[in-house]
């Protein structure tokens, strides 16, 4: 009988000591919002494999959503060449290595491309989960084993990110086959869960036939939409998907823990942090920059990401 979870876990990106915290508070571990300021060594927050799929080899593709022109001048080619470089630096596998013992790790990505039509002002989980199948059925992952795959959403500016059920979709939140996790909702519909009120971006899976497909989204931060940290907005954008990503890879079935509540499914997690990228943003609190950074990488280029949580020295762990 599969080990039922006690808590909803978590699998989005937030700006620290944000609403949309407070909303996952209620539904979340409950010492998720109550980690202690400082980069100081904390074994206490390490992340434990709890036996769930992880990915070793990732292969992931950027799927631009709405018209090119949406997107300002060399926005997407920044973000492109970002991630690549990112998710291939030895410097920086070496860091989610740990998590695969005795076994090198890889990662590439696809060519990116457009998925044209008008994007709402608001987009929605739904509607997002309608994209991810829609591009696999239409074959954007090409030969690549959808087990390890991540198809990457990316909103264009402006648009809000929430992480709930479009109108036309809340009365049908049993389709999606979601159990309340003892007594609290699988989901949260709440107007305080979107990216102006600190969600950067979230990662998930939906059930296409028998195959499970893993995506992750991302709004495209600047101002009060989303986290805004960098000078520039795409390289917001390229920190959120290097979260995902890395979450992706070490917890990629945790919407099948949401909705069903069964902890096997978890792959690595703290119980009292979140997944690998969560952990770096509660402990920087509102100093933000303290772990998403620019760093100069391997093949000499300088680009933006976020530090993910290391158990090897309890803490965020840069180059």
């Amino acid at each position: 009988m599969p080990h039922s979870i006690g808590f909803r876990p978590l699998n989005v990106v937030l700006r620290p000591q944000s609403p949309a915290v407070e909303a996952y508070a209620a539904v979340a571990s409950p010492t998720a919002t109550a980690l202690a300021q400082g980069f100081a060594p904390r074994p206490d927050l390490d992340l434990t494999f709890r036996g769930g799929h992880t990915i070793r080899d990732l292969v992931f593709v950027n799927q631009y959503l709405g018209a090119p022109s949406a997107w300002p001048a060399g926005a997407r080619d920044s973000i492109d060449q970002g991630l690549s470089a990112l998710m291939s630096d030895p410097g920086l596998e070496a860091v989610i290595a740990q998590y695969y013992p005795g076994h090198p790790i890889s990662s590439r990505m696809l060519p990116s491309g457009t998925v044209t039509g008008t994007v709402g002002h608001r987009y929605y989980k739904d509607q997002a989960e309608t994209a991810v199948t829609h591009l696999f059925q239409q074959g954007v992952l090409g030969t690549a084993d959808p087990a390890s795959s991540v198809i990457c959403l990316l909103l264009p500016p402006s648009a809000i990110l929430v992480d709930g059920l479009s109108h036309h979709k809340k009365g049908a939140a049993a389709t999606h086959g979601e159990q309340a996790v003892h007594g609290r909702p699988a989901r949260i519909d709440d107007e305080q869960v979107d990216s102006l009120h600190g969600l950067g971006g979230f990662h998930g899976s939906v059930h296409v036939g028998t195959t499970t497909v893993y995506y992750a989204i991302s709004v495209y931060s600047q101002g009060t939409n989303g986290i805004d940290v960098f000078d520039t907005p795409w390289k917001n954008v390229v920190a959120t998907l290097y979260h995902e990503l890395c979450e992706a890879r070490t917890d990629p079935d945790v919407e099948d823990v949401i909705r069903s509540g069964d902890a096997s499914k978890l792959g690595w997690y703290s119980d009292h942090g979140g997944e690998i990228g969560d952990i770096p943003m509660s402990l920087a609190g509102q100093n933000l920059g303290e772990v998403m950074k620019e760093l100069k990488l391997a093949d000499g280029m300088t680009e933006p990401m976020q530090l993910q949580w290391s158990n090897r020295v309890h803490g965020p762990e840069g180059l």
